[in-house]
């Protein structure tokens, strides 16, 4: 009796856990056609196309996205190079002070944001910097570098060092084996690795509220929208941004497995 319950009780589970992930997003989705009279979307009250064909038609929403969208930028790169270089030295190499670099590169991943968020912000008042766009860049870099070095690491313990000493010992030098063999053997990492701080970047509001300054970004457009009621077009834009980030993540699948496939 249990053996024959087990499967279709597994399966209910599975599908039970997938709509406690996904119904929230699918919500989200389709209110972006909600055609909504009033300030508040949260009712359905009918299909419409023109949140879609003028998502920007609410002010400051636009440019907030547009700061976002710069800071995941910087963020991205800056996180990629120091990170990239982090956990090549944690990995390859053995030196004093490695034990406290791994501490410190975790304590970000177990610190509470509103933690992270207040100490950057006296660290930033005590050297006499205003908050703005710099100080977001800053904290969002800082942040997502421990992020990176985990995801770049698991990928450089999977490969054989071996290939790198072959391109040595065929006279490449350390930069030519590392562009040429190291690169692209990381590649799919580093694109992992960008997409997640890509994400959790873009996605950030505690640290950023308490560093922003006067910049608005596209979680606080939200945070402040909620008073009021949060607008249509911005399920708009979170529906282009989910798009996005599905089609990035399926691209960085695929290319994955051709190259999988190449390899045999």
């Amino acid at each position: 009796m249990i053996e024959r319950l087990r499967g279709p009780l597994l399966a209910l589970w599975s599908a039970a856990v997938l709509a406690y992930l996904f119904v929230p997003v699918a919500i989200v989705v389709l209110f972006s056609f909600n055609d909504n009279r009033g300030r508040f979307n949260f009712v359905w009250q009918g299909f419409t196309l023109e949140h879609w064909r003028h998502p920007f038609d609410v002010p400051d929403l636009g440019p907030s996205l547009v700061t976002s969208l710069e800071v995941a930028a910087v963020a991205v790169a800056g996180s990629l190079v120091l990170g990239t270089l982090i956990a090549l030295a944690l990995v390859r190499h053995r030196f004093v002070g490695r034990t406290a670099t791994n501490v410190f590169v975790f304590m970000p991943l177990a610190t509470p944001e509103v933690v992270l968020g207040a100490s950057l912000l006296g660290l930033f008042i005590t050297m006499g910097v205003t908050t703005g766009l710099a100080t977001i860049a800053i904290a969002h870099v800082m942040f997502c570098i421990s992020f990176v070095v985990v995801t770049v690491a698991a990928r450089l313990e999977g490969m054989d060092p071996h290939l790198e000493e072959a391109a040595a010992d065929l006279g490449a030098d350390g930069p030519t084996a590392f562009r040429k063999v190291t690169l692209p053997l990381i590649a799919p990492g580093l694109a992992a690795a960008g997409l997640l701080s890509f994400v959790i970047s873009i996605d950030d509001f505690v640290i950023t509220q308490f560093n922003a300054g006067q910049e608005l970004t596209f979680p606080l457009f939200i945070f402040g929208a909620t008073r009021q009621g949060v607008p249509p077009q911005v399920n708009v834009l979170v529906t282009m941004l989910l798009l996005g980030a599905l089609v990035a993540m399926f691209a960085n699948l695929a290319v994955q497995r051709r190259r999988s496939v190449a390899d045999r």
